[in-house]
């Protein structure tokens, strides 16, 4: 988590009243930007195996490959892991996950064992298969991935993203990680699902940005604060999850295999809300 604050010079902004310096909601204007165009892309040009995801007609693996995106995590070009040069994994973000695959069909788990993950990994190499043989037999429970995911079919998205993140809270399987599953599924159009609240509550990254920019410590107070930005800027909500995260993020920005670049009329609109002037900067 980036630590130091920007000098404070009179910027105030009723959606962001922890923010006291221009600099910081001017990078936060960005981060919100880049993670809103990178949803655009998922849902309309989605890139490298976000592609397969939408297009696989097996409901299963579609789903079976998310998840292994969302657990292990795309690598970033920053990245490093033993015996692999940088040039490896900068061309191909989801080499980690490529290397891991299986086929829903098989039953089998992946071997993980010196499989490269990125930065918002749920894998902790000490739990080993633990995770994923979790998820099958939580699958398994359902009848299909497809059933445990889709639940009741008159519920709106926003439900079941609620209803199916509750019951995803498997061990080792952290909130990030479920956020992004139900974030990808739903932009990939694999099934319908909208994220209407952050789900903060568990002492991660993301809530601690969030208490940052938002003023407040208190969950619903900041869901509330998040949600009217989002309303406010014309964001889906899923985009704060990873532009609070590359907001408060030490070493750059994360793009999670993304290509996307924020256009103008999308940062105007943020930086509209966070009474920036009009003139979106580069980034």
């Amino acid at each position: 988590m980036r630590s130091a604050r920007e000098d404070a010079d009179g910027y105030r902004n009723a959606f962001v009243p922890g923010l006291k310096a221009s600099a910081d909601a001017e990078r936060l204007a960005d981060e919100l930007a880049f993670a809103a165009a990178r949803l655009a892309e998922l849902a309309a040009e989605p890139p490298g195996i976000y592609a397969e995801i939408a297009a696989e007609s097996d409901h299963e693996e579609a789903t079976w490959l998310a998840f292994l995106v969302a657990y292990l995590g795309p690598i970033e070009a920053d990245g490093a892991w033993p015996g692999a040069a940088p040039t490896t994994f900068a061309a191909d973000p989801f080499a980690g996950i490529r290397a891991a695959r299986t086929a829903w069909a098989t039953g089998e788990l992946p071997v993980l064992d010196g499989v490269p993950t990125g930065p918002r990994t749920a894998h902790d190499p000490s739990r080993g298969e633990r995770t994923l043989a979790s998820y099958r037999a939580w699958a398994g429970r359902a009848g299909s991935q497809a059933v445990a995911f889709i639940g009741e079919s008159s519920w709106a998205p926003q439900r079941r993203f609620e209803r199916v993140f509750e019951r995803l809270a498997l061990p080792g399987l952290h909130r990030s990680a479920r956020f992004e599953l139900l974030t990808l599924l739903g932009h990939l159009g694999v099934y319908e699902l909208q994220a209407d609240k952050l789900h903060v509550g568990y002492g991660d990254d993301v809530e601690l940005a969030a208490k940052r920019v938002f003023g407040i410590g208190e969950r619903t107070v900041l869901e509330r604060r998040a949600a009217a930005l989002a309303a406010a800027a014309d964001l889906p909500l899923e985009a704060f999850d990873l532009g609070l995260l590359n907001w408060a993020r030490p070493d750059g920005r994360m793009t999670l295999g993304a290509k996307a670049s924020a256009d103008g009329l999308l940062r105007t609109r943020v930086r509209s809300a966070l009474s920036l002037d009009a003139a979106p900067r580069k980034s």
